[in-house]
């Protein structure tokens, strides 16, 4: 899946952002043309920096770095999956450096329709973890879907306890969730590692929720 669409499928893309933007209101107290703000999240997301977004962009409408920051992290409100039934969930987890320390970002992905439906960073990868974890995406599940995973020891307890049929795979079906990562980690090369080396846990977690977001629309309307 491609980070920016093309053509049609681009312009489908910001009509849909458009409507859902001015019926959420969500840039109330911002007087910056609706269409600016799209646009800018959009050449943000596929991995323009911010500095070069709004030298871009200023003889339409100027705006600061921060402005576009803001108006990243509000898109993460606008979208939420829908809980329906769901064959297979393929979840995995990979790690970043946060700072001095390594951290790790879990997604669950409906192998189906290629959405993301769970993220998560965290410090460590205890059982707690992996229940916090798959709480966060079987609300969007109308059933017990099967899940993907790798041979890593931290799922299997879990998911017994959860009465949770799971499948070992390393390719095959899991090649969704190895997809999204490398989606992932090829736009967090685009910072030249000023992030999220140098972030918190926090700011990494709005900026994956609201890339997670952005993503799962593109997924929708392509």
């Amino acid at each position: 899946m491609p980070l920016l669409m093309q053509n049609q499928e681009g312009m489908a893309m910001l009509y849909q952002l458009i409507e859902l933007v001015r019926e959420k209101n969500i840039f109330r107290w911002d007087k910056k043309k609706i269409e600016i703000k799209l646009i800018a999240t959009i050449l943000y997301y596929a991995g323009i920096s911010l500095r070069k977004t709004s030298k871009f962009l200023r003889d339409f409408e100027k705006f600061s770095h921060e402005a576009l920051r803001q108006w990243y992290h509000k898109f993460a409100q606008l979208f939420t999956n829908s809980r329906k039934y769901r064959r297979c969930i393929a979840i995995d987890e990979t790690k970043i450096k946060i700072g001095n320390e390594w951290y790790y970002i879990w997604a669950a992905i409906d192998v189906d329709t290629w959405e993301i439906l769970g993220v998560m960073v965290t410090k460590w990868r205890t059982s707690i973890d992996v229940i916090r974890f798959v709480n966060s995406f079987l609300i969007y599940c109308k059933n017990k879907p099967l899940i993907k995973i790798d041979r890593a020891p931290w799922y299997r307890w879990v998911l017994k306890r959860m009465g949770l049929q799971y499948e070992h795979e390393t390719r095959g079906e899991r090649n969704a969730i190895e997809g999204w990562f490398n989606i992932l980690k090829t736009r967090l090369k685009r910072f030249w590692k000023r992030f999220p080396s140098n972030a918190s846990k926090e700011s990494v977690e709005k900026w994956v929720t609201a890339f997670v977001a952005i993503y799962n629309l593109e997924v929708r309307i392509s």
